[in-house]
């Protein structure tokens, strides 16, 4: 009685759009499928080579990172012996 029912309600071009998906389905399914794997795995592409582009990037961020740092730290090491270079400099010229 229910199924009677819901026909009654949402009428009978509803039941006939639904028969007729399903009696579709196993033809229209394998072409979707079809279309959508290469589509599906080009996107995956994309996403990978973006992602290696990243990862260069990052790595050479890194790098660049690392150089620079260790130049400060050479300069900053370096820069209290110029001090006391220029100290002495000083002390013997006033001397």
């Amino acid at each position: 009685m229910a199924l009677l029912d819901d026909v009654m309600k949402f009428g009978m071009p509803a039941v006939l759009v639904g028969v007729g998906a399903v009696l579709a389905a196993p033809l229209v399914l394998p072409a979707v499928g079809s279309v959508a794997r290469p589509v599906a795995k080009g996107a995956i592409k994309g996403y990978l080579a973006l992602a290696d582009g990243a990862k260069e990037w990052f790595a050479e961020a890194s790098e660049q990172w690392s150089d620079l740092v260790a130049e400060a730290k050479a300069e900053h090491s370096a820069a209290p012996a110029e001090h006391l270079a220029r100290r002495g400099a000083k002390a013997a010229a006033h001397a």
